[in-house]
């Protein structure tokens, strides 16, 4: 059976152009909407409910990837999303990507107040202080997920979560685990050591190395890291305001790691020595 004849085919209908404004900071802030692109970030956005409420509103799909991903359809149209069939030339104008694979779908925001998070009591926490980058920011997260942190804060003075290409790099792990947003590092770190959580910053420079730290059995409580800039790491004040200054060692002859390595590598190291009294899952298991 052919695929179905696009009902959307022109980049100048209203529905597409308030779609495409979303790719702007300011326009996603007053509607509180964005872009998931994509077949993993949908399937992952239909099937996410906050607060008991869906958080795929729309889906573009070009009909051939309709077919395709029948059960993404299906799944956003179970989440009560309003699905546009759409010429291809639609889904180029709304993604923000270069080759486009078809859905794009418009999700409300979901970050989570801090608040909440502390009443969890986390045992592991990625903080992005100063992260300005937003696929480093969306590649933090995806490892944070993966290591099995239970929260990811970022702070005020880094990247939008919802910036497409944040979205992207987190390959679906933002609709997995909460994330808070615009929380001043004083207020992060403060909340945090109250909550319990002991907070090592992640600095090239740091005064302690991340292997004594794990021959020393000092990391299996519960942690938060802080993340600097990808350029010039964290400041002096923000530095001050952790427990410890911890350094990734480098055993080669490499510069220095970029910040998505270094956050996978403190994150699992942290996840290992937690878990280190019922054994470590393989990261290659399924």
């Amino acid at each position: 059976m052919s695929p179905a004849t696009p009902e959307l085919i022109s980049p100048r209908s209203p529905r597409v152009s308030a779609a495409r404004r979303l790719a702007k900071r300011n326009f996603r802030g007053k509607e509180r909407l964005f872009l998931a692109e994509g077949p993993q970030a949908v399937r992952e956005a239909a099937l996410h409910r906050a607060a008991g409420t869906a958080t795929l509103v729309e889906l573009f799909a070009t009909p051939e990837a309709a077919e395709r991903y029948a059960d993404i359809i299906g799944a956003a149209r179970a989440a009560g999303a309003r699905l546009h069939l759409a010429s291809e030339q639609v889904i180029e104008d709304v993604s923000t990507t270069v080759t486009p694979q078809g859905l794009v779908g418009i999700c409300r925001f979901l970050d989570t107040p801090f608040e909440e998070i502390l009443r969890a009591r986390p045992r592991l926490v990625a903080v992005l202080a100063h992260v300005r980058d937003p696929g480093n920011a969306g590649t933090v997260l995806r490892c944070a997920d993966a290591a099995g942190a239970e929260a990811v804060v970022l702070t005020d003075a880094s990247v939008d979560l919802y910036n497409p290409k944040a979205v992207r790099a987190s390959v679906g792990s933002l609709f997995h685990l909460p994330v808070a947003v615009g929380v001043p590092a004083e207020r992060a770190v403060a909340g945090l050591r109250d909550a319990g959580v002991r907070i090592l910053a992640a600095d090239g420079a740091g005064d302690r190395d991340l292997d004594a730290e794990l021959d020393h059995g000092t990391m299996g409580g519960p942690t938060a890291w802080v993340f600097g800039n990808e350029a010039w790491g964290l400041p002096e004040e923000t530095r001050a305001l952790a427990d410890a200054v911890v350094r990734v060692p480098i055993h080669g002859k490499a510069e220095s790691l970029n910040l998505a390595t270094a956050a996978a590598v403190c994150l699992y190291a942290s996840a290992r020595a937690q878990r280190a009294a019922g054994g470590c899952r393989s990261v290659t298991e399924s």
